[in-house]
């Protein structure tokens, strides 16, 4: 079977979708499927993402082009949604009779629909609806996604495949001898992953931390700035007398993000929404605790005792801050131990590659 993966950008810098639409490309072809791997931006052809051996076709130049010299696709899995090369897929599918399934990443979530709305309403009149009512099938994250997604297309076959996450092995992960790891720190530290985007939710963080003021515990903010916001971040760490406590590390190559979870006690996502939280499943891979809010859907963090999860509130994240710096080093351990468990029997990517193949085949009768 032949399978054109698209996503918007496979630069590491564009967050989640980015790696886990890599890693789902990587676990399809070594589960035997022909994969050609697409992005707008040109970066499927250069990404490091992508292992240098991955069996993975690159494909560039536009739409059409990368179609034709991938030639006789079965199948179309575009991620994302309202941009114009969405549309332009969509209307490829439709006229070459290719199935397409959909991920929408998240956005038609709540927070994101209100996110720049007046646009999204736009496009949702011009193609957008349409685009949506023409896929063969639309995939979501989590349960919560789904239950979104039933509720907007009723008349769409939603089906539900986490992503999967990687785990470091043992021989990666427990490291107490070296230097700068989290067992020689002399203080603890909390750390944040990812976008440094206004559906984050810092600015909650930094209210809550001002509030907390947690002893002995400084919180590093890492990850690739968009659209300016980490400088209002930035604001607030000032405004807040925080500048010696709070320090923004920018964006993280894969050495060095292993390293920054190696180091760190405790991972915080104050989101509004995500429609899985890759940086959740990487912390918990090691073998971190997490805190995070309920836009992010991980129930298994309190079911499992590996992190705390409430309300998307700067009260809220204070609450939870104060339970989490006061834990001893054993007690994050044991957590972050629970939380490494958890992730490597329940989100292995060549179960997700199964589950994807089973979709891939009711649609395609291949």
């Amino acid at each position: 079977m032949k399978l054109l993966l698209t996503g918007t950008s496979f630069l590491p810098s564009y967050g989640g979708p980015a790696h886990s639409v890599s890693r789902l490309a990587v676990a399809l072809a070594d589960a035997g499927m022909e994969v050609g791997l697409w992005a707008p931006d040109g970066s499927a052809a250069t990404s490091g993402l992508l292992p240098s051996g991955a069996r993975v076709r690159r494909l560039e130049g536009v739409e059409a082009a990368a179609l034709e010299a991938f030639a006789d696709v079965d199948l179309l899995h575009d991620n994302g949604i309202w941009l114009p090369h969405n549309h332009r897929l969509a209307r490829l599918a439709r006229n070459r009779g290719v199935p397409r399934v959909v991920s929408p990443r998240g956005m038609l979530e709540p927070w994101a629909l209100r996110h720049k709305r007046w646009k999204k309403s736009l496009a949702w009149v011009l193609y957008q609806r349409r685009d949506l009512a023409s896929a063969d099938c639309l995939h979501a994250t989590s349960e919560r996604e789904a239950g979104n997604l039933m509720r907007s297309q009723p008349r769409a076959q939603v089906r539900l495949v986490p992503n999967g996450v990687d785990v470091p092995p043992p021989i990666e992960f427990e490291r107490p001898g070296i230097a700068g790891t989290r067992d020689t720190q002399p203080t603890r530290t909390a750390l944040f992953l990812g976008r440094i985007h206004p559906v984050k939710g810092l600015s909650m963080l930094v209210e809550a931390w001002a509030r907390v003021a947690p002893r002995n515990w400084v919180l590093r903010i890492a990850g690739p700035d968009e659209a300016g916001h980490r400088a209002e971040v930035e604001s607030a760490v000032a405004d807040a007398g925080l500048s010696e406590a709070v320090s923004f590390a920018g964006p993280l190559d894969a050495k060095a993000k292993r390293r920054a979870f190696l180091q760190a006690d405790l991972f915080v996502l104050p989101t509004h929404t995500e429609s899985f939280g890759m940086a959740i499943g990487e912390a918990l891979a090691h073998g971190l605790p997490v805190l995070t809010t309920t836009g992010a859907p991980w129930p298994q963090l309190t079911e499992r005792r590996c992190g705390w999860r409430v309300d998307p509130t700067a009260e809220a994240i204070a609450d939870a801050l104060r339970q989490a710096t006061s834990c001893d080093l054993a007690t994050l351990r044991g957590m972050g131990e629970k939380g490494r468990a958890l992730v490597a029997a329940e989100f292995g990517w060549d179960r997700v590659a199964s589950r994807f193949i089973g979709i891939y085949a009711e649609l395609t009768g291949k």
